[in-house]
């Protein structure tokens, strides 16, 4: 019998995986969904999950291995190449829509559905909207998701369960006297005084005259919302660029939604005049959502593609 020792010596020893290599395999054992390796000096990968289980060890092992967790397919992504990368594009395997009762005015809806089976269904804010998008996509995009301030309601969005960085699930949802349900999270519990103070911070500092528009990355006007409309924090997720969580899914009310109109590029046109207390008051949304950086700090090259200072 042929001893280890010797055994090794003839076929050569196994190289050590590199951290990026011992990822690869973890994630690959573990997830139901398929793993493409894109083999870029960095480490960039995609996921295509088979089921939430994928994500849920996915962002464990992302978070492990200092991987960046990244929301594929949404417009003008961010490159990314730095530092290692996984891509996860919700699919057909999360895609599911349907009507939370025969009568009933509200939608569930899973990240991987379509904008354009949406639209469909008779859901008008995605009127108009390119409809090969995921909904977690659409979500994300600034441009789709560029209502004027205070006017988040128009989106139809009324619920989302949101994994954080850390693992937490939130439910955000419409927040008030009557609906207390965030405060059932400890996480977001902490959270929401801190983003009530950034909100009355970013309208102070905010030009006079740009009443109507919303110049910061991360939508804060959701705790303002007009006086017809009921605050709800799931609108904190709007143009998101997938850099504050990941959606699990959605709830939708069809009578509601009203498609957002205006250019993308209008809503930044004032940052010229509140760029510096806009970029203040996002790296500290971020921080709240985000502390470790799990997700990109950058999920979108807005700034490069229309112009504008990010």
């Amino acid at each position: 019998m042929q001893s280890p020792s010797r055994r090794a010596f003839l076929v050569g020893r196994r190289a050590d995986r590199s951290p990026w290599e011992a990822f690869l395999a973890r994630l690959r054992r573990a997830a139901q969904g398929q793993v493409y390796d894109f083999s870029t000096p960095a480490g960039s990968a995609r996921l295509v999950p088979g089921h939430m289980q994928d994500v849920y060890q996915a962002r464990a092992l992302c978070h492990e291995y200092g991987v960046t967790l990244a929301l594929d397919s949404i417009p003008s992504p961010a490159l990314l190449d730095d530092a290692p990368v996984l891509w996860v594009e919700p699919g057909s395997a999360m895609a599911r829509y349907e009507r939370l009762g025969a009568d009933d005015p509200r939608w569930f809806v899973q990240p991987g559905c379509l904008v354009g089976e949406l639209e469909s269904a008779g859901l008008p804010q995605f009127r108009d909207q390119p409809p090969h998008l995921t909904v977690a996509a659409w979500l994300a995009d600034r441009r789709s998701c560029d209502w004027d301030r205070g006017q988040t309601a128009a989106s139809g969005l009324v619920h989302a369960m949101v994994l954080l960085a850390d693992g937490t699930q939130a439910n955000l949802g419409a927040f008030g006297v009557d609906n207390r349900k965030p405060l059932d999270n400890l996480r977001v519990q902490a959270m929401i005084p801190r983003l009530f103070e950034l909100n009355a911070s970013a309208l102070a500092a905010a030009p006079a005259d740009a009443d109507a528009l919303w110049d910061a990355r991360y939508r804060l006007d959701a705790l303002s919302p007009a006086q017809e409309s009921t605050l709800n924090l799931s609108h904190l997720l709007l143009g998101h660029g997938g850099e504050l969580g990941w959606v699990e899914w959605l709830v939708f009310d069809e009578r509601q939604g009203i498609p957002a109109e205006r250019p993308y590029e209008s809503r930044y046109g004032h940052r010229a005049g509140s760029g510096a207390a806009a970029s203040s008051t996002d790296q500290a949304v971020r921080a709240l959502f985000d502390p470790d950086g799990l997700f990109p700090s950058q999920g979108q090259q807005f700034g490069h593609f229309y112009g504008v200072d990010a």
